[in-house]
């Protein structure tokens, strides 16, 4: 019985204080009753806080957007694996998958003809560059996205928690001063001081430890910043290994001479935009077409015959070439020695 009247007392305290502070809440709106304003510096603090949550949000969320363009995708697959207690596989991103197709492509096409070869080392560059953006998102996760994340889950929870806690001792603070104003008796009066110096005690306490709470957040800056920092470092690198990988297929492909990137430039465009390499090269052409003679040419790159009607071609070697009529335009009967064959024109630089 003592225990159950004991929780019935305290229940109406905590009932009568609730109120209570509820009424000092809706007298201030209302402009019927005084409120104890924070500290300047304390109300700067706030406002710095507040700014940091909001800008470290924007900045968490567009660098998830660009670590994992479909996170909704990817969370759902690692929910249903982790309710099968399996692990999910590992996802190939778009280079990867462009790669595979590139190689899967090369295969098919053949390895040793020139184009399936390009194919195929083009598949091997973009899988080391989707490797690269892999361990660039994992790194960048780790370091920079992971300490953002902390701070909004953790430190800035606690900031919220004790401000709000801050906001429930001023209302005890001004309730028990609007109650001494409002005391008559000596014995009232002696009770309201003595709640008032309990409430502004406790007032002061937790304004301090909100104080320093969100002075913390300069630390928290210095932090973000040193993240920041390794964000850019990986992006760095990153960047410097996918150029890297670019210059060595390149090299790779030096085969392909920017003559055969101009011959493909003039077809497309119509010779409207072609170098004047390109222009003396179709005038060659033309000549050669309409004499009838035979011109040498240097062969460009590598050409695996398709047919017997065709002639492999070997990249640097100089054959005699001439025009056949109702040949297509874009071959020429090639001759080395006693072999015969038609060969692709842009495989071949004209010499006069």
């Amino acid at each position: 019985l003592f225990n159950m009247d004991f929780n019935v007392k305290r229940l109406a305290a905590d009932a009568g204080t609730f109120l209570s502070r509820a009424v000092q809440f809706t007298e201030e709106k209302f402009g019927q009753a005084e409120r104890t304003e924070l500290d300047a510096h304390l109300e700067n603090l706030l406002v710095r806080a507040e700014s940091t949550k909001v800008w470290t949000e924007r900045i968490m969320k567009q660098t998830e957007v660009l670590l994992q363009p479909n996170p909704t995708d990817v969370r759902l697959e690692e929910f249903v694996y982790e309710k099968l207690e399996k692990k999910a596989p590992t996802r190939m991103n778009n280079h990867e998958l462009l790669g595979q197709a590139l190689m899967d492509s090369g295969s098919e096409c053949g390895p040793g003809t020139a184009y399936g070869n390009a194919l195929m080392k083009c598949g091997e560059a973009e899988k080391l560059i989707g490797g690269a953006e892999r361990e660039f998102m994992q790194g960048a996760a780790i370091n920079f996205l992971t300490p953002l994340r902390n701070f909004l889950e953790g430190d800035f929870k606690t900031i919220l928690k004790e401000r709000k806690l801050l906001q429930v001792r001023r209302l005890d603070l001004d309730a028990a001063k609007t109650r001494l104003k409002k005391a008559r008796l000596a014995e009232a009066r002696a009770a309201a001081e003595q709640e008032l110096r309990v409430t502004q005690s406790e007032f002061d306490r937790q304004a301090e430890i909100t104080r320093l709470l969100l002075e913390g957040i300069s630390s928290t800056h210095a932090h973000h910043l040193r993240c920041l920092n390794d964000l850019v470092e990986a992006q760095s690198s990153y960047y410097a290994q996918c150029y890297q990988y670019m210059v060595d297929l390149q090299k790779q492909l030096g085969s392909f001479p920017s003559s055969f990137t101009n011959n493909n430039q003039a077809s497309v465009s119509g010779g409207a935009g072609a170098s004047a390499p390109t222009i003396a090269v179709s005038s060659s052409l033309s000549e050669l077409r309409g004499s009838g003679a035979s011109r040498r040419a240097r062969v460009l790159y590598d050409y695996d015959a398709a047919s017997s009607s065709e002639l492999s071609l070997l990249a640097d070697e100089v054959i005699t070439v001439s025009s056949v009529p109702g040949m297509d335009s874009d071959w020429l009967m090639g001759e080395r020695g006693n072999q015969k064959g038609k060969v692709p024109i842009t495989y071949l630089e004209l010499l006069n």
